[in-house]
């Protein structure tokens, strides 16, 4: 599979790059989940540059250091006489090196260096601060665990805190990056691009195994994913347990609710029989896994507001794969598919609505989209978007089967939306997965 978007992204490390050879030293950190395509980046945009890529194995430093010097050596063109024995020798020596070669530093799987030797982060810090204004070397850092390489250079108690000149958060494809995707291998269709969307999330890495596998609609995808030994089965343990360490049964725990749909902090805790607050605030903010959502025009403090996961395939693994490991492990593939088939359209909704919400962002129409609904759940609209320059508001009806929809109940549930912005033109759509292609088509 050939190299998709990613243009801002290597247009902002070209700028640095430009401004590094002009200037002096420049630090770049790339992070984002796993399987998001961070290592492939960097190397695309260094591939036509004088680059160095090094990976962060998780081995003794001795035996990185021996790895690194081969490296060194072979790169630089100079032999090292006497032991390297610490990472922060070889580190001086290639900021040496890039004083009269300007050159590309990639150095994967960052966090590892907390497992080896904490202490190498501070050793860092004290030669950038040494040879940053002597040295022409872009630095790129990459790394999979968020939530480490967010400690690492934004927690103001951290050595390498404020060294990086920029932190790049890689996201999974956009919708509009699979269709093209799809288009490239004669497949694409509204309804292949939203359970692609729905099961994937858009992650490149699993675009590139389903287009290997020449897996295109619904039945190839869930087919491929529930084969023996499948890449997928795992997948979420291989994510989270690292990132979770001792406590990832109560995280496991509650985002397998979340994606039954259990998603206010009351239900879980009523269900978990404990105290969750403080669980749901790492998996927001230092993990970067779920959202809290509220109905468009509330207060930021507001408590009318739910719980959702963000990313599409740990949804999708926690509901499906994870909730039925048993039957899995038993490799009664054939009867998980049969429960898939028959909870999917339910699943499917929010999904789908999600889907429609970033589509319609992508024409910049209108300045704020998400959802309504009122007190104990009234009223609820599945899209609201809203243009307070020209004054227009569109509410939408999402459902898989467009003939569910009736737009005079549509329009009922919007009485006090309508009250509260009395100067507004409405606008209302009744959209389902049929209405994908055009929608894309009319935006993009």
């Amino acid at each position: 599979m050939r190299f998709y978007d990613r243009n801002a992204e290597i247009e902002v490390l070209e700028k640095i790059y430009r401004q590094c050879r002009k200037t002096y030293g420049k630090i770049t950190v790339i992070t984002g989940r796993r399987r998001v395509g961070k290592t492939l980046l960097a190397k695309e945009y260094a591939k036509n540059k004088k680059n160095l890529y090094l990976f962060t194995s998780k081995k003794a430093e001795k035996l990185l250091c021996d790895e690194f010097r081969a490296e060194y050596e072979g790169f630089t063109g100079r032999k090292h006489i006497g032991e390297l024995n610490r990472f922060v020798e070889i580190f001086e020596l290639l900021l040496q090196y890039g004083q009269d070669n300007p050159y590309v530093l990639i150095i994967d799987e960052f966090q590892e260096f907390n497992n080896i030797n904490k202490s190498i982060y501070s050793e860092i810090q004290k030669l950038w601060d040494k040879y940053k204004l002597k040295t022409k070397v872009h630095i790129i850092f990459i790394g999979s665990i968020y939530s480490l390489m967010i400690k690492i250079f934004q927690n103001e108690k951290e050595p390498l805190y404020g060294r990086a000149d920029r932190i790049i958060y890689i996201k999974p494809f956009q919708a509009k990056v699979i269709k093209e995707i799809l288009e490239d291998y004669n497949s694409y269709s509204g309804i292949n691009l939203f359970y692609n969307y729905l099961i994937t999330g858009g992650v490149p890495r699993y675009q590139e195994l389903l287009i290997e596998s020449e897996c295109y609609n619904k039945e190839s995808i869930i087919d491929f994913i529930l084969e023996k030994d499948s890449f997928f089965i795992n997948e979420g343990r291989n994510l989270l347990i690292q990132e979770f360490g001792k406590e990832y049964g109560i995280y496991f725990s509650i985002l397998e609710l979340m994606s039954t749909g259990r998603t206010s902090r009351n239900e879980l805790e009523s269900i978990l029989a404990r105290s969750i607050g403080g669980y749901l605030e790492r998996l927001e903010l230092e993990y970067d896994l779920i959202e809290k959502v509220r109905p468009v025009g509330s207060r930021k403090e507001s408590r009318n507001q739910k719980y959702a996961i963000k990313d599409n395939f740990i949804r999708f693994w926690f509901r499906f794969i994870y909730k039925n490991m048993t039957i899995i492990e038993s490799e009664r593939f054939d009867y998980v598919k049969k429960i898939i088939e028959r909870d999917l359209s339910t699943y499917s909704g929010p999904v789908l609505e999600k889907l429609f919400k970033e589509i319609i962002g992508y024409s910049s129409e209108y300045g704020l989209i998400g959802t309504y609904w009122e007190r104990g759940n009234q009223n609820e609209i599945d899209i609201i978007a809203i243009n307070d320059i020209d004054k227009k508001i569109l509410l939408c009806e999402v459902k898989m089967n467009k003939q569910k929809i009736k737009i005079k109940k549509l329009q009922n549930k919007s009485a006090r939306l309508v009250k509260n912005y009395h100067d507004y033109e409405f606008r209302y759509k009744a959209l389902s997965v049929d209405d994908i292609e055009l929608l894309l088509e009319n935006t993009i």
